[in-house]
């Protein structure tokens, strides 16, 4: 039914068992070491994938955040009018641009991807069919030898036999807690004594699950102390703060014993994956804030006015400038007209030699004249 998640999750942890199985030792303790960690970087995968909506997850958490305020505001106002607030409310994100559904996508992927998991390992021994979850158990149940020669989605017979007597700390890695004695014979050939116990198991699957705990708590306590004082304070926000704090990591120390080996191995990677991506995204998004704060306080100091001065002292000293250079250029015309009229001054005749008479001089024609005339009158008066 659900083969699209189970073909996809086995091709992946199948590319990674094959590269690791070329590195490790080919023995039961070696296989073990390959087999988990093809566990491991399946997780690892999913994450480098989910890398970015998980981005986008932090920024709209924050967003939300700066803009809770005027929520609670609209909640305020529209208290008796659920239709208008959720009009308001609609209207107040898209000029945001903020989308919820964003928030939610990495978690909601990660889920198909463990139930994939969860039932590829549970597949691998299909004796105890019908005994745990629907979505988790094989159609019907089989004998250890049938479940040991047929292949398991992308995994063939030889890889679920690998598989089957693979070992970690010495316990099969598809083993867990609560299973039936019956069903360990599908982890050893046909013949050959069981070489674990439950108790053994146990000694493995118990600090799996305690740090599994221990880092869901650490991760959601990272992500709590993050919020701010009026997301805090919102009832709802209270009581998933409470779920992730201490109902998630309950829940897993009390389901543990039910999970395969793999599944927890599962769980503490994927937290630790968790927690050096949360200080890694959030350090990242600080360091943006941080400098597109400087920014604005440099962009702020450029505009502000000099100390000592009024604020319309800066438009004043434009226009006098303007003035200066008006009268400068006033200066300089008049400088170049006087100039050129000294230049077109006629120069004076040279003074005459003794005995010459003055007849080049500028008026020396009319003085001559004068003299006539006055003789002239004095002849007419005798």
């Amino acid at each position: 039914m659900l083969n699209f998640i189970y073909y996809p999750v086995s091709w992946i942890m199948w590319v990674w068992h094959w590269l690791f199985d070329h590195i490790t030792p080919n023995t039961p303790g070696g296989d073990g070491v390959a087999w988990a960690l093809s566990v491991v970087f399946l997780v690892f995968t999913l994450r480098a994938i989910l890398y970015k909506p998980f981005v986008k997850q932090i920024r709209t958490t924050k967003q939300m955040q700066e803009i809770n305020p005027q929520m609670q505001a609209i909640r305020k106002k529209y208290a008796n009018d659920r239709v208008k607030m959720t009009e308001e409310m609609q209207k107040l994100q898209k000029e945001h641009g903020f989308n919820p559904l964003l928030g939610c996508l990495p978690m909601f992927m990660q889920i198909p991807v463990f139930i994939g998991l969860f039932h590829v390992l549970r597949s691998f021994n299909r004796m105890g069919a019908g005994t745990a979850m629907p979505f988790g158990s094989p159609a019907s149940p089989m004998t250890a030898e049938e479940t040991r020669s047929i292949g398991n989605y992308a995994f063939s017979p030889d890889q679920v036999a690998n598989f089957l007597d693979a070992r970690l700390f010495g316990v099969p890695l598809s083993s867990y807690i609560t299973e039936p004695v019956d069903q360990f014979q599908a982890f050893v050939q046909k013949g050959e004594v069981i070489d674990f116990t439950r108790w053994q198991i146990a000694v493995v699957v118990i600090p799996l699950m305690i740090v599994a705990s221990i880092a869901t708590h650490m991760n959601s306590r990272a992500s709590v102390a993050r919020q701010s004082a009026d997301a805090a304070d919102n009832p709802q926000t209270r009581i998933m703060n409470k779920l992730a704090l201490y109902v998630f990591p309950l829940g897993i120390l009390a389901t543990g014993p039910f999970f395969p080996v793999a599944i927890l191995i599962y769980w503490v990677s994927n937290n630790l994956w968790t927690y050096g991506q949360q200080h890694l995204v959030f350090g990242r998004i600080a360091k943006e804030e941080e400098e597109a704060k400087l920014a604005k306080e440099e962009r702020n100091k450029a505009n502000a006015p000099k100390p000592g001065a009024k604020p319309g002292e800066k438009t004043k000293h434009v226009v006098s400038e303007t003035v200066d250079v008006a009268k400068s250029t006033d200066l300089t015309k008049k400088s170049a007209a006087t100039t050129e009229a000294d230049a077109t001054v006629v120069e004076k005749p040279a003074k005459p030699a003794p005995g010459q008479r003055p007849a080049n001089r500028p008026g020396g024609a009319k003085q001559a004249g004068n003299k006539r005339n006055k003789k002239t009158k004095q002849g007419r008066k005798r």
